[in-house]
């Protein structure tokens, strides 16, 4: 026999308030609704559980050998109500945010200035996390937010996170500053540089396919002079007169004896999205938190 808990609280509210009225109030239902439901569970256990006498109902021997079970069933509901509670206040507060470097440099830190201001308890953490890692993060749980980039492809897709385009970041061409490209000023095609050394980001990453596949279209393959997975090393580099290298807008740092000009045919980007929970209900700092990312994309995409 499966045992209905319901019917174990219904034998203990009846011992506890001496009537079915009584046990209907606690229980959140309406007298009828009790009278059926101890109808049914005396059927199911083939026994009267309950005397209805004058003064109110009591229960009969079965009847409190059910009802020590129903008392330990409603204080496990009042626990698990409490810890929820509990749960459900400090989830309220808590934003726990992965990003990448360039954002964490210039998306996050006006966006999490302006959620202190509006809510000064809230519980906030940042911590680096790769985008091709990002999607995966929140949909476990492990991040209730993630910042992340893609370079000409689609973001993941996972069940449980919802994800959002906040802007396009162009890519720029950023040469020595002495280069002949430099000087004149224009914005580059990429079939101008088929002839120079390059500073690139390690073979593998999602920056490098798309410079690849970039130069493919334009008939060459870059000459490799350095490697890196960073931007800034890469743009260290190129200050040297060592090559010249794709970098994203965003992450632009005007290193001295470097010059950055738009890239055209064509115009490279990457994508910078924000993913969080489908479900925010526990979480209402995420969606105020992507309202206040929106903000400072539309200024820097300005």
């Amino acid at each position: 026999m499966n045992t209905d808990p319901d019917q174990l609280r219904l034998l203990a509210f009846v011992r506890r308030t001496g009537t079915l009225a009584g046990a209907a109030d606690l229980l959140g239902v309406t007298p009828a609704a009790v009278t059926q439901r101890l109808a049914k569970a005396e059927r199911d256990r083939g026994t009267a559980l309950v005397v209805r006498g004058p003064r109110g109902a009591s229960l009969t021997a079965a009847g409190e050998v059910l009802a020590q079970y129903g008392d330990l069933v409603d204080r496990q509901v009042l626990d698990a109500d409490t810890a929820f509670d509990l749960f459900r206040g400090r989830a309220s507060r808590r934003l726990r945010i992965g990003t990448f470097q360039a954002a964490a440099l210039h998306l996050l830190p006006p966006a999490l200035t302006a959620l202190r201001h509006r809510h000064p308890d809230a519980d906030l953490s940042v911590v680096d996390v790769a985008s091709v890692d990002a999607v995966d993060a929140v949909a476990s749980g492990e991040l209730d937010l993630a910042v992340h980039a893609t370079y000409g492809a689609p973001p993941a897709v996972a069940d449980g996170a919802s994800t959002q385009e906040l802007m396009r970041d162009p890519l720029v061409v950023v040469l020595p500053d002495d280069h002949p490209l430099a000087v004149r000023g224009a914005p580059v095609r990429l079939r101008q540089l088929a002839d120079e050394t390059w500073v690139v980001i390690r073979a593998g990453h999602v920056a490098r396919q798309q410079l690849d596949r970039a130069a493919q279209a334009a008939g060459f393959e870059p000459v490799v002079r350095f490697e890196t997975e960073s931007y800034d090393v890469a743009q260290a580099l190129v200050g040297t007169g060592i090559g010249v290298a794709l970098v994203s807008r965003m992450a632009v740092t005007h290193v001295p004896g470097t010059v950055d000009l738009p890239l055209v045919r064509p115009a490279l980007h990457r994508g910078i999205h924000v993913t969080t929970a489908a479900d925010t209900s526990l979480t209402p700092l995420a969606p105020a938190f992507v309202e206040l990312l929106r903000d400072v994309a539309r200024d820097l995409a300005g």
